[in-house]
């Protein structure tokens, strides 16, 4: 019967290690999903925010085409400067 029951307790340790192992692997897989996913946001949130700025400039731009070259000599000094620092930035 002693015999038995180490045999037995010996079994439920290395079930306790396997389940543990399994445990640590479960998590550790989980925090890789839950970090790709996190990445995919945040590449997902930059690219929208690169278009919206995109869409920004392009309606600055045809806003400053339409006052461009009216007559107005300040409007169109500071249109110059707004698009030279554009310009220096890309």
């Amino acid at each position: 019967m002693m015999k038995i029951a180490g045999e037995a307790n010996i079994t439920i340790i290395e079930i306790e290690g396997e389940i543990l192992k399994a445990s640590i692997h479960n998590q550790m897989m989980n925090m890789i999903h839950i970090f790709g996913i996190s990445e995919d946001l945040w590449n997902l949130v930059q690219s929208d925010i690169e278009n919206q700025m995109y869409q920004i400039q392009r309606c600055l731009a045809d806003e400053l085409d339409n006052y461009k070259d009216k007559g107005n000599k300040y409007m169109d000094d500071n249109i110059w400067e707004i698009q030279k620092l554009y310009k220096n930035k890309e």
